[in-house]
């Protein structure tokens, strides 16, 4: 069947409105610039670190324990589950949006009774009249979506609802890094009481010395109160220490879900943690890794369709309406062909002038500038994680070697202290000061320690935790490729 286009000015409507909806969704706009992405990091990594973390990177620390908080943290954290439902309103608002682009039906059933009163012909006689009406019908409506205007909200609730769910995979990397955070926190903490005990013990050693001595007259009170009072510099340090390990125990159970009176880690120390290996690959990729920053990206997205909504609101909008049923003042001739009733229209509305759609458009459009400018902000503070955590590692390694170094010689520079003392070689002066070094080193030691399994931490958190986003959810793309 062939159309003059001349004669028929519906076609030439049907084609103009083709060609509208082919213009109407635009591209997100691409705000990746070279100078965002860097060619390379800065900071130095071994070259046989494996590339990118696993899903399960904190296997790599070799601890069943960890791991065991880790699983518990994943199951039971409120701030997850809250993070979870908050998908499924997401999803659910994605479902509204769908449904504007299919027909609305509806059904109705409907019995009447009416009395009707009136007069007679004569004037003189009132008169009435009873009657039944029964209906049965159907209603349909659509909002002919000429425009693209129903498909452009369903992108905005689409891009939101990947938004939503790459906030809770981004809750649950940061909820894991602070689980091992707080794990490692504990142990330490637990290592500086012992190390606290440890030279409370060996002042009590040199006080037994300090003593003889003074009872044999080879020594002053003065000796004996310098080192009274290094005593209770050290035991004034193990309440603020096992303060700090309830703490941060509380703060730990609060991340698995659980109650802190009913938790308790087992591990006393960090013995047999192993520092594990990884390194970062391109760092164009880091932008798949992150879902911090895919969640940025969907914001952006969905505000662009939301500009894009503004937009075609000023677009004439057409619907069709129609129904069809039976009405009968006998049910038992409701369903007889001559009761049959239907009816059909369209409506065409164009709006003039609103201000309210003028306002709206400049709010899409500022909000979308604000979007762009969150997005560029989260890709920078990636690269400067991933820069920093770098750093934090090997910083903290070279610190962790010098200060194992510094114990060893402190160690035996207070023992030949202790033992030229009690020889009289020396006097106590000496001993204190080779004693506060060996204290210092052994407590920063614990403290750097700490430091390099959270910098690891920090580390994993960076690289995105093996974290990888889909291919088909990316709308930002870097310039090369």
């Amino acid at each position: 069947m062939r159309f003059d286009m001349s004669r028929e000015p519906t076609a030439l409507l049907l084609l103009g409105a083709a060609l509208a909806l082919a213009s109407c969704a635009t591209r997100v706009p691409q705000v990746l610039t070279p100078q965002m992405v860097p060619d390379a990091f800065m900071a130095r990594r071994a070259q046989s670190a494996p590339i990118w973390p696993r899903e399960d990177w904190w296997q790599g620390f070799g601890n069943p324990e960890l791991s065991q908080l880790i699983q518990a943290a994943q199951q039971q954290n409120r701030d997850l589950a809250a993070a979870m439902a908050r998908v499924m309103a997401a999803r659910a608002q994605t479902l509204i949006a769908r449904s504007a682009l299919f027909p609305q039906l509806s059904l109705q059933m409907q019995a009447e009774r009416a009395n009707t009163g009136g007069s007679s012909a004569t004037g003189s006689l009132p008169s009435s009249s009873t009657a039944n009406v029964f209906d049965l019908g159907m209603g349909a409506s659509y909002e002919v979506d000429i425009w693209g205007l129903a498909r452009a909200n369903l992108r905005a609730a689409q891009e939101a609802l990947k938004s939503t769910r790459f906030a809770q995979q981004a809750l649950a990397l940061s909820i894991t890094a602070n689980v091992a955070d707080g794990y490692f926190n504990v142990l330490a903490i637990r290592e500086q009481v012992a190390i606290a005990n440890e030279d409370i013990a060996a002042i009590n050693g040199i006080l037994d010395v300090i003593k003889l001595r003074v009872y044999a007259g080879t020594s002053s009170h003065l000796d004996l109160a310098q080192e009274q009072a290094q005593m209770e510099s050290e035991e004034a340090q193990l309440p603020v220490l096992e303060e700090g390990e309830l703490e941060a125990q509380v703060v730990l159970a609060v991340l698995l879900g659980r109650s802190p009176e009913a938790f308790d880690v087992k591990a006393r120390n960090s013995d047999g943690i192993r520092l594990p290996a990884v390194a970062p690959g391109i760092p164009s990729q880091l932008l798949l890794r992150r879902p911090d920053v895919a969640e940025a990206e969907a914001n952006l997205a969905s505000a662009h369709a939301n500009l894009d909504v503004a937009r075609l609101a000023f677009l004439p909008q057409f619907s069709l309406t129609s129904t069809a049923g039976f009405a009968s003042t006998a049910l038992s001739a409701l369903l007889h062909g001559p009761s049959f009733i239907w009816d059909a229209g369209a409506n065409l509305v164009q709006t003039i002038f609103d201000g309210t759609l003028i306002g709206q458009k400049r709010l899409a459009y500022a909000t979308q500038k604000e979007l762009v400018a969150s997005y560029e902000s989260a890709v920078l503070s990636a690269y400067a994680d991933v820069e920093s955590a770098l750093g934090q590692v090997r910083h903290d390694a070279e610190a962790e070697s010098h200060l194992r170094r510094e114990i060893g010689a402190a160690r035996e520079a207070f023992g030949i202290a202790q033992l030229q003392y009690k020889e009289g070689v020396t006097d106590l002066l000496a001993v204190l000061q080779a004693q506060q070094t060996l204290f210092t080193a052994r407590d920063q030691l614990a403290q750097t320690h700490l430091a390099l399994l959270q910098a690891f931490v920090h580390l994993f958190e960076a690289l995105g935790g093996g974290w990888s986003e889909p291919p088909h959810d990316r709308t930002q793309f870097p310039p090369a490729a």
